[in-house]
């Protein structure tokens, strides 16, 4: 089992509702503050990753278009972004975003651990690699090349990192 995530706020959205689990009840009132806070910190992250999908996309089409040439149209960039092996590395990414947007969309209330294990995958997603291979490597090479990867890869990682 893995540890609680600290979040920069305040005290793991785990060891939230197992301090209201040891004092033998949760209040209503309570149970929803810390649905709440769960959905907060879901949603906290979600923005972020998203700001940092689009730096990494337009940085990669730049990069296309210099290497490859000119991208016609909208639809022909969309089937590049699903099709194209050249950005076949950013799917990883695009799929933690889904699942986050269909974690927060679903009627059952998010759980801390599932919350803690988003942020989890972030962080073990999130990792660049001169010498690693697939997404790690492409990230790397992109936090190298654009200043925007670079600035949404630090908004991403404020939500888990404690504040000085």
């Amino acid at each position: 089992m893995g540890t609680a995530m600290a979040y920069p706020d305040g005290p793991s959205v785990t060891s939230l509702v197992l301090g209201a689990a040891i004092d033998g009840f949760i209040k209503p009132t309570t149970f929803a503050w810390m649905t709440a806070t769960i959905r907060q910190k879901l949603e906290g992250v979600r923005t972020p990753l998203l700001e940092l999908h689009k730096a990494l996309v337009d940085s990669e089409r730049v990069s296309y278009e210099e290497i490859v040439g000119q991208i016609r149209s909208p639809n022909h960039f969309l089937q590049l972004l699903t099709t194209d092996p050249w950005f076949a590395w950013l799917h990883p990414l695009s799929q933690l975003i889904v699942s986050i947007d269909e974690a927060l969309d679903r009627k059952e209330p998010l759980t801390p651990a599932e919350v803690d294990a988003v942020f989890t995958q972030v962080q073990r997603l999130l990792v660049a690699s001169e010498i690693g291979e697939g997404f790690s490597r492409h990230y790397f090479d992109a936090l190298q090349r654009d200043p925007g990867v670079v600035l949404a890869h630090a908004a991403v990682t404020r939500q888990w990192r404690p504040r000085t």
